[in-house]
């Protein structure tokens, strides 16, 4: 019994050791906060005070624009001190909608807040995109310096994106070198200069643009979501699921992303001076786990409009379809660091495992000559087990430097190309990696 309860304590101590030692840190050593384990379900009941939007005459008709009518009820909830803005069940038109302090949204099950495809119906301002701030059409719903903001539910935000999709095509029959936002298209949700935020649950589709976009936000928890834009019959451009932009303390867990471009891709601004603009700035602290990719360009992107990405943890994830699961995409206008980033327990298949080449789209060095180095560096990658066809998908490039990489503990079926060259990253390790049944 003695020599038992021995055993159990040496297994505890080791236990509490690996915690503390390496198991529950970020990949630079700095501690992950207790706030990343906990998840608590939105509970409407005690954010104030329900608005349903029905009780402010909108009407259960998917042919009438009601954004007026929808946002009186918002308005109401804060001069009221705020409260929660109830979507019911059925479907209801609307342009852009503003959040404020202390409002909240939910929908509920069978509700869907669907956009117009009329982009006159929607908000022409400041706003930050493409790594940039500059005047933008604004979302379907969008919350600016609103910490403690929710939305909840089981119902959806609909993007109605299929006419933007077909316009946005169509010019580039016409107009080949036209830019994404040439094509003028609104996000599906934008929150922007916010902590203490969570959205779970709900479903957004058929985003014209961005599905997703978070600008300085700090703690911010992206909870059960279902994220989809079609492939085909048309495309969906640039619907990116998530996009994090200057964001740190970040939870993305047990999500579905499947979209016509990358699922979570990290921004943060983009041009020659990039670093020393004070809109701009890095993403840190984010954790990506439990979740499943269907198809998308790529499951986790640094760029392409990124200055510094660091601390990143994609962990516990399976793929099924996606072209990549890990790409980083080098600007010659921009000086950019991607450092510290971690991918760990990945399962599933993939068209290119990791990817890396310069970025040759829509790209300005604003009158200098030299292009801008960047850098990526301490990228580990273990406990990976995945059909692919491409397993090192990498260009060497004088744009950027590569350096301490770890493959470690993988498993890799590769159709086309099992290839990894070391040669193209400085200080590179392989750990127990075998590819087409071969350890290298």
């Amino acid at each position: 019994m003695r020599k038992t309860c021995c055993s159990l304590l040496i297994l505890l101590a080791f236990v509490v050791f690996s915690h503390v030692n390496g198991q529950h840190k970020f990949p630079n050593g700095a501690p992950i906060s207790d706030w990343f384990e906990t998840v608590v379900p939105t509970a409407i009941e005690s954010l104030g005070q329900k608005y349903s939007i029905t009780d402010f005459d909108v009407i259960q008709d998917s042919t009438i624009i009601q954004t007026a009518k929808i946002q009186r009820a918002i308005d109401k909830a804060y001069e009221s001190g705020g409260g929660v803005v109830v979507i019911p069940r059925g479907v209801f038109l609307s342009g852009s909608l503003f959040f404020k302090p202390k409002t909240h949204l939910h929908l509920e099950e069978g509700a869907v807040l669907k956009g117009s495809d009329d982009i006159a119906d929607f908000a022409l301002a400041e706003t930050r995109m493409e790594g940039q701030t500059l005047t933008y059409f604004l979302a379907l719903v969008n919350a600016d310096q609103v910490d403690g903001f929710t939305i909840s539910g089981k119902g959806t935000l609909d993007g109605n994106g299929l006419r933007y999709w077909k316009s946005f095509w169509l010019r580039r029959q016409f107009n080949p070198n036209c830019t994404n936002m040439d094509e003028m298209r609104p996000r599906l949700l934008y929150v922007s200069n916010s902590k203490d935020v969570q959205i779970s649950g709900i479903r957004l589709v058929n985003s014209p643009f961005w599905t997703s976009h978070y600008y300085k936000c700090e703690n911010l928890k992206l909870i059960g979501l279902h994220i989809t834009a079609p492939k085909a019959p048309v495309k969906a451009p640039s619907s990116d699921a998530i996009d994090l932009d200057v964001c740190h303390q970040v939870l993305i867990k047990d999500c579905y992303m499947s979209v016509n471009d990358d699922a979570i891709a990290l921004k943060g601004g983009k041009g020659p001076k990039s670093n020393l603009d004070p809109n701009n700035g890095p993403n840190y602290n984010v954790i990506i786990e439990n979740c499943f990719f269907g198809f998308c360009h790529s499951a986790l992107t640094c760029g392409s409009e990124s200055v510094h990405s660091y601390n990143i943890i994609f962990r516990n994830n399976t793929l099924d379809q996606a072209q990549k699961l890990l790409q980083l995409k080098m600007r010659p206008d921009t000086p950019q660091e991607y450092e510290n980033i971690l991918i760990e327990n990945i399962k599933g298949n993939v068209q290119s495992m990791l990817y890396i080449k310069p970025w040759t789209q829509f790209f300005d060095l604003k009158g200098e000559n030299q292009i801008k180095m960047s850098y990526a560096k301490n990228m580990l990658l273990r406990n990976i087990d995945l059909d692919c066809a491409i397993v090192f998908d990498v260009l060497n490039s004088q744009q950027y430097v590569l350096s301490n990489f770890t493959f470690e503990n993988m498993n890799i079926r590769a159709s086309k190309d099992p290839v990894i060259h070391q040669e193209y990253i400085q200080n590179f390790t392989l750990k127990n990696v075998t590819v087409n049944h071969k350890k290298l």
